[in-house]
């Protein structure tokens, strides 16, 4: 970056923003939104990869973290408006996780009851993960429902889904790596 690069641009300071491509919108915007929350589960990917974790384990979120960037730059576009060309996302991105849930599940025991969340501290952030990938599902998919020209949005959505289902498995997985108890829930009925 350039030395006289910075921080603050001061054109935000009366609650808008820009998109990719230029557009100009409230920073409540529900793109702002969905990408705002995939920064956060970035983030919270960041807090997990920095547990005392396996490399290959490390290593994937690493390219997860690198999806999420794409996935937020697909959502801050302006398809409209939008020359520069962005990454992409592939169903080989998903067929990953894909491998990466079935590779750990053969590992696991089976569950029959829901698992509360915890039992360390990796765990833990694994859930918390977990549930901001779940809100910036939900906030993607009414998204693309309401606005369907969105960049690659079904294909955001399917990463987002089995990203929350990688993240719950991992959980487990660190629960048997770091020799945590699960704790099933058992209602009370």
């Amino acid at each position: 970056m350039s030395s006289d690069w910075k921080i603050y641009t001061k054109t935000g300071d009366k609650g808008e923003t820009s998109l990719i491509g230029g557009t100009r919108v409230p920073k409540y915007n529900q793109r702002i939104e969905a990408y705002g929350t995939l920064d956060e589960l970035n983030s919270f990917l960041g807090l997990i990869r920095d547990q005392e974790i396996d490399q290959p384990t490390h290593d994937l979120i690493i390219e997860i973290q690198d999806r999420i960037f794409t996935a937020e730059s697909l959502l801050a576009a302006d398809p409209e408006k939008t020359t520069k060309p962005l990454p992409a996302l592939f169903e080989s991105d998903i067929e990953l996780l894909e491998k990466a849930i079935d590779d750990m599940n053969i590992l696991l025991p089976p569950i029959t009851n829901f698992i509360l969340p915890g039992g360390h501290q990796a765990v833990s952030l694994c859930h918390i993960a977990r549930c901001v990938c779940r809100r910036a599902e939900r906030i993607t998919t009414s998204l693309v429902e309401n606005q369907p020209e969105t960049l690659m949005g079904s294909l955001v959505i399917k990463y987002l889904n089995r990203l929350s289902d990688y993240l719950f498995v991992l959980s487990r997985k660190f629960s048997m790596d770091f020799n945590a108890v699960e704790t099933p829930w058992k209602a009370r009925v």
